[in-house]
């Protein structure tokens, strides 16, 4: 891959365009010769975005069994299997053991085997064919033969094939929506010289890869190829992106450390005291109690309920319009502590309302939802129908006519064909009673001048009026007109050709004093992020030719201004606070102007009345040390490029926060895959910002990020819950085992590896996958973010399985103690082992039932809020008598046949489980109710 590139390539937006091809060594007219387009090619190397290769998936697949805790199975099942040969036995438990390593490594496989997808999608934009001149005649090439210096011709509904600088444009708008996700086509000039300070929303001058060109035509001279392409820089900055661990993984790492090194400690102990005391003879059953111990410490369920629980918690988030791709994301979801979110179509509908209108003396508020036709004037805040006031009547019929937008409702759906800006406009006029197809039939279009970048205005002639509309409160000026000519532009330029303003039915001279209110109007409303619209009217005596439109647009009336913003999502408001109230900070990171930024993030409680923008351009000469200071205050960021949003998300986590970030254009996606939840857009989001992401919003709504959140922390909650219910009976089968050959007069355990990996995965994993499905505490979005960088053990998870692990060993040994003694008196001395491995069973069905809240007590629980707990315990319960009372599987598991009176000892004794639990939460209660009073 080459990488050379011409000298200065930042800079070409703020050189003359003769200057660009002098230093390009091209010819507008003539372009590049064969030569010349074959000698660049060997230096420049092809117009080609370059992919590293990722993992293979026999690396994939063989990096699962480096985990910690599949290693010590995988040699606890050698070992095994080594012994078992010896003494000409079937190896059952070591095959158990090795299905079960087998079981998680695919399960890891396939949840990590997701290929890399974002920059082959990536790649995809590419332009297969484009036309160039060259040698003087223009020709269709392979986009890949591209090289700076190359003419390509644009036009409409063409894909740029590279970054190019502007030689010509004609009406050429480029929709940019790819690399600055704002969805509003951009005016291209070619004859523009930009500040070298210039953000790239605001290039006006260049084109760039991937852009699609929505109108016009334009001849522009390539300035970059392949991976020197804005798209390019953005494919490394997703190549320089690293896949870092989500918070439960380390976590569940953090937990295999604990309990493996625990566990070997806890062997060696066992181990070396046996040959202590009964000498070297003794080592080989010493070293299968150590093998039995071993597979007692490891959760081999745990994975698995785990994926399960995560994939149950996807399922709840589809409901929720929320579709998560990757599923540790939905447990980093309730660790989130910062949302970073875009602005349009996430925190907005993507859909232009007019929210504001000013006359000469009067302003009006308008309401109403998007592109609904239904909504009031309010002046000063009392309705007022906007008919009554000749000026406002008469603007919104300028609105209404000088317009090629359509309304139309679909399904109960109303939507809009055009241009948003204009559409807003039907919308207005719609609301104050307008009828678009009445009035189009009788006020016919005879001549139009469209919208051009250097006019920055349109404007229709309309017949003059007709007796079927006389009920409109008009001007006297037009009432007998042949001809109207209605304009609509940008208000600085449009004031200029007007020389009077109507008030009432009267025109009034347009004085200093009027102009200059007009434009003090015109700034307020910009102040507050509306873009703002000037209206203006004449009567014509015949039709003006449409080559001269300065001409005909001389001498207008001024009739207002109409301030119109990307209406708010109504729920996204509420969404915030819900963030504020969970201790989630919400953060706006747009490409739009920031004014327009700063208005709606007040609106929305994002910032508030102190808050300051930071831009792009400040973003460009900020160091990173200092942006990670900026970021701990700066809620809102606007006319960023795609590096600015990765170095906001990596100085976030610098501050060890947990960033989900929304995006959904080609220029979000090295941030969404640096984040730890990134977040792409369903409806609007291109297919390289979906493949980078974690999840994808098939509503493209901020409220929809909210109660994912919610769900996440419903996820974890209820994996901490089901980690301490299963590893509290772990160390309890650990210390049994531990003990038994120190209490008992023989060297002997009462549990086999077959029966432990039976508890491990039968009896603790069907419980733990109903208690997977508890639902959310009362007050779950009330609290805080727990610290992401808390281990699994924190908050008392840690002492709370080791106290319910010592609880399980006194409840067990007790049985053992009196169940060995009493099994010597009887004709099955080994009868004792099944006693005790039915109470560690059965006590695991009563810890079930009790740890499904933290406070309250089972009594206060409708055991119907979670139906699956009760089903699991009653199945498991089931399941254990069949190990005892079914032949087959008895002789299997190497269990005995107890008696009726024995099962029934050993149900009271597993009761004294539940009791504790219970017991704990009074005193808890206890504890609570004193420090409140005290």
């Amino acid at each position: 891959m080459k990488t050379t590139q011409p000298p200065e390539a930042q800079l070409w937006y703020s050189a003359e365009v003769d200057d660009v091809l002098a230093q390009l060594e091209s010819d507008a007219d003539g372009g590049l010769s064969r030569q010349t387009v074959a000698d660049r090619q060997t230096l420049y190397g092809p117009n080609q975005i370059e992919t590293a290769e990722g993992r293979p998936p026999w690396q994939i697949l063989l990096d699962q069994f480096t985990n910690i805790m599949l290693l010590m199975l995988i040699a606890v099942a050698m070992v095994s299997a080594v012994l078992s040969l010896r003494h000409q036995e079937f190896p059952r438990d070591a095959i158990a053991i090795f299905a079960i390593v087998i079981l998680n490594g695919v399960l890891g496989y396939l949840q990590e085997s997701r290929a890399e997808k974002a920059l082959a999608a990536l790649k995809q934009l590419a332009t297969p064919t484009v036309r160039v001149q060259r040698d003087g005649h223009s020709q269709d090439v392979p986009a890949q033969t591209l090289v700076p210096g190359d003419i390509i011709l644009l036009g409409a509904g063409d894909q740029v094939p590279a970054d190019g600088r502007l030689v010509e444009s004609a009406n050429l708008q480029v929709r940019e929506s790819a690399l600055t996700g704002e969805a509003q086509g951009v005016n291209k000039q070619a004859q523009m010289v930009l500040d070298p300070e210039t953000p790239l929303a605001d290039r006006k001058n260049l084109v760039f890869q991937g852009t699609e060109v929505v109108q016009g035509r334009g001849r522009a001279v390539v300035t970059h190829t392949g991976m020197a392409t804005e798209l390019g820089r953005i494919a490394n900055l997703l190549q320089s992106v690293e896949n870092d661990p989500t918070p439960l993984q380390k976590r569940m790492d953090q937990l295999g450390h604990v309990l493996v090194s625990g566990s070997l400690t806890l062997v060696a102990i066992v181990v070396v005291s046996g040959v202590a005391v009964g000498g070297w003879a003794a080592f080989e059953r010493l070293l299968e109690i150590a093998l039995s111990m071993a597979v007692a410490v490891v959760p081999e369920g745990l994975p698995a309920v785990i994926t399960v629980t995560l994939a149950i918690g996807t399922q709840r988030m589809v409901r929720r319009n929320a579709l998560i791709r990757r599923l540790p994301a939905v447990e980093t979801l309730g660790s989130v502590t910062t949302i970073c979110s875009d602005k349009t179509g996430t925190l907005t509908q993507n859909k232009m309302v007019v929210q504001q209108l000013r006359s000469p003396g009067q302003s009006l508020h308008v309401t109403g939802e998007g592109y609904c036709p239904e909504g009031e004037f309010l002046h000063q805040g009392q309705p007022m129908a906007p008919r009554q006031s000749p000026e406002l009547t008469l603007l919104l019929l300028v609105g209404l006519l000088c317009n090629d937008a359509v309304l139309q409702k679909e399904a109960s759906r109303w939507s809009v064909l055009g241009d948003p800006t204009e559409g807003a406009l039907v919308v207005m006029a719609c609301k104050g009673g307008l009828d678009r197809d009445h009035l189009g039939h009788t006020l016919k279009r005879v001549a139009e001048f469209p919208f051009s970048s250097e006019r920055k205005r349109m404007s229709v002639v309309l017949q003059g009026l007709h007796p079927t509309v006389s009920d409109l409160a008009l001007p006297t000026d037009l009432c007998q007109a042949p001809y109207w000519l209605l304009t609509k532009g940008s208000p600085e330029l449009l004031l200029r050709q007007c020389s009077g303003y109507l008030a009432g039915d009267q025109v009034m001279a347009l004085g200093e004093k009027a102009r200059s209110q007009i434009l003090a109007d015109n700034a307020d409303m910009a102040s507050r992020g509306l873009r703002v619209l000037g209206f203006a009217y004449r009567s014509l005596e015949t039709i003006p030719a449409e080559t001269n439109p300065d001409e005909a647009e001389q001498g207008l009336v001024w009739l207002g201004l109409g301030g119109m913003i990307d209406a708010l999502r109504p729920e996204v408001y509420q969404a915030v606070q819900r963030c504020r109230e969970a201790g989630i900070r919400p953060m706006m990171i747009t490409g739009d102007h920031p004014l327009t930024a700063l208005a709606i993030a007040q609106d929305l409680g994002i910032a508030d009345g102190q808050t300051s923008v930071v831009t792009g351009t400040e973003l460009e000469t900020m160091a990173q040390v200092s942006l990670e200071t900026v970021v701990k205050q700066a809620n809102v960021y606007a006319r960023v490029s795609p590096e600015h949003k990765l170095r906001i998300v990596r100085a976030l986590q610098k501050h060890h926060q947990i960033v989900a970030m929304t995006g959904d254009g080609v220029n979000d996606a090295p941030a969404l895959k640096q984040a730890e939840i990134g977040i792409a857009m369903g409806i609007t989001g291109t297919d390289v910002s979906k493949e980078a992401s974690d999840m994808v919003l098939l509503d493209d709504n901020f409220a929809t990020i909210v109660a994912a959140t919610e769900e996440g922390r419903v996820v974890y909650t209820n994996i901490r819950r089901f980690v301490k219910y299963i590893l509290g009976s772990n160390i309890g089968e650990l210390l049994t085992i531990a003990l038994s050959p120190l209490i008992l007069p023989i060297l002997d355990v009462p549990l086999t590896p077959l029966q432990i990996l039976w508890m491990n995965l039968v009896t603790d994993g069907f419980p733990a996958l109903a208690l997977a499905v508890e639902p959310a505490e009362p007050d779950v979005m009330h609290q805080p973010p727990h610290d992401p960088q808390e281990s699994i053990f924190a908050r008392g998870l840690g002492a709370y399985m080791v106290r319910i692990g010592l609880v399980f060993t006194v409840i067990s040994v007790t049985m053992m103690v009196w169940a060995f003694y009493d099994a010597q008196q009887s004709g099955d001395p080994e009868r004792w082992k099944t006693m005790v491995f039915t109470t560690l069973c059965l006590a695991q069905m009563g810890h079930a039932i009790a740890v499904r809240s933290d406070t309250r007590l089972t009594l206060n629980l409708s055991p119907w809020s979670n139906p699956f707990v009760l089903a699991s315990v009653l199945l498991t319960f089931v399941l254990q008598l069949m190990l005892i009372y079914v032949a087959p599987l008895r002789d299997f598991f190497g269990t005995h046949l107890i008696s009726g009176e024995e099962l029934l000892i050993c149900m009271g004794f597993s009761t004294l489980l539940f009791v504790w639990v219970e017991l704990e939460k009074v005193y808890r209660r206890i504890r609570v109710k004193g420090s409140r009073v005290s």
